[in-house]
């Protein structure tokens, strides 16, 4: 991927003199565009294999922000795992508009990258912590 891809963050965070906050090295609100936009990128994916958009589910919307909350080695891998899947749509999706634009039929091919992604974001999904247990407060 190179610098100005429209999955991935400028180099180089903010200028210092833009006069804009800078939040570490991948702020959340930066996972969560990322994770946005591969949502709308597999969308198109899917429209070209002739697959309905599916609504997004809780538990897809808030992944970023509980792998914020989590934090630590999840949080990287997270971070990780939403890169290499900008590195596999970003060209996947390319390609099949390109291939469509000839005229040729691209529904094979998105819907193998459609389950490329489904199954990379099942894993990235699994990474979320389980729950933990609360304490039940006993109202009188």
């Amino acid at each position: 991927m190179n610098a100005y891809s429209s999955f991935s963050a400028p180099i180089g965070g903010v200028l210092p003199t833009s006069g804009r906050p800078e939040f570490g090295q991948a702020s959340a609100s930066a996972m969560s565009m990322k994770w946005s936009a591969l949502h709308d990128a597999v969308g198109v994916a899917g429209m070209l294999a002739g697959i309905a958009a599916e609504p997004m589910r809780a538990e897809v919307r808030n992944f970023p922000a509980v792998m914020r909350d989590a934090g630590g080695w999840r949080r990287q891998r997270a971070e990780d795992g939403i890169d290499d899947l900008a590195a596999i749509m970003e060209p996947g999706l390319a390609a099949l508009l390109a291939v469509n634009a000839r005229g040729v039929n691209p529904a094979v091919a998105a819907l193998a990258l459609w389950q490329e992604f489904q199954a990379a974001r099942a894993v990235l999904l699994a990474l979320t912590p389980p729950p933990t247990t609360t304490t039940l407060r006993r109202f009188t």
